[in-house]
């Protein structure tokens, strides 16, 4: 018989973990295969990982994972997914933002032969207009600036095969976007479209400065085109500016030109500034990115890790 695991990684989400895991566990009950839930705490600070405990004890699919500190949602999940040893794996939150129902539908495509099946939100239930703007403008830019074809709309609610998960372990950067290495992989990828509900309880931990990070971190881990545009920006800034000495040489020689003009020097000199601070700046994010990349150090640490008890 196939197995099937899921991964859920968690950080604070104590208030709604129970009426998670009921859900889901309903779910895996109506699956013709076995199955595993594999709960990782990212470093909460409040009772998570009590309650992820607990939740083994009465559940022998049940396995917790620890880190040993807080090391961000994409690491988490990598350290859930280099634990799995099924035939496929799940990845879902524990918000109930997406609907653990919509699972046996990614077993069957996976069935059909797919290797990865993504849900791809045709709506966001329980978001403010803002924020449901600017996703859709990340997911834009991210299409156009990508070389590795990102679906729109697209978290990390999927359902990857056991080949798609070997693949994935061979990707090692420490630096990661996994929205784009699920898709880097490649094989045979499907969309299953869905609505997406607002959250269960507790509160979101992504407010828009991390939001703002974590769209950099996207941007600069799967394309070179913020490198371009500075390139670009300072050549146009270039021609501009010599095509203005020129008209101020050629004015000079014909009309005289008084001593005048400290605002538009003023202006220049601020403007290519600018320019050369936002190059910089550019710069300065990618040669950070190989600092980090340089240092190997480990991608995460586990603190404590507990198999299910149907397996001890």
């Amino acid at each position: 018989m196939s197995k099937l695991t899921v991964v859920v990684p968690a950080y604070n989400e104590s208030e709604g973990l129970r009426e998670f895991h009921a859900r889901l566990a309903a779910v895996l009950d109506s699956l013709d295969l076995e199955s595993e839930i594999l709960y990782v705490d990212d470093g909460s600070r409040d009772d998570t990982y009590d309650i992820m405990n607990s939740l083994r004890a009465a559940d022998r699919r049940v396995s917790t994972l620890r880190l040993s500190r807080n090391f961000g949602k994409e690491l988490a999940l990598t350290a859930g997914l280099d634990h799995v040893e099924a035939d496929a794996a799940i990845v879902i939150d524990s918000d109930l933002q997406d609907p653990p129902e919509l699972i046996p539908t990614f077993v069957k495509h996976w069935r059909e032969g797919y290797d990865v099946v993504y849900g791809t939100r045709a709506s966001r239930a329980g978001e403010t207009g803002f924020k449901k703007m600017t996703a859709t403008g990340f997911y834009r830019v991210m299409e156009r600036l990508s070389s590795t074809p990102i679906p729109r709309d697209t978290g990390d609610f999927r359902l990857l095969s056991r080949r798609a998960l070997d693949a994935l372990k061979q990707v090692r950067e420490r630096q990661r976007f996994m929205k784009g290495l699920f898709t880097w992989v490649g094989f045979r990828q499907l969309s299953v479209i869905y609505h997406r509900d607002p959250r269960h309880a507790g509160q979101t931990k992504w407010n828009y400065w991390k939001l703002w990070n974590f769209a950099i971190e996207g941007i600069t881990s799967f394309s070179n085109a913020p490198l371009k545009i500075a390139t670009y920006f300072g050549l146009l800034a270039a021609v501009l500016s010599f095509m203005f000495g020129l008209w101020v040489l050629g004015k000079a020689f014909w009309f005289g030109d008084p001593v005048r003009g400290y605002p538009s020097l003023m202006v220049v000199v601020l403007f290519l500034g600018g320019v050369q601070l936002m190059a910089l700046g550019v710069i300065g994010e990618y040669l950070g990115r190989l600092y980090v990349e340089s240092k190997q150090r480990p991608l995460y640490l586990i603190d404590e890790y507990h198999p299910p008890l149907g397996g001890d």
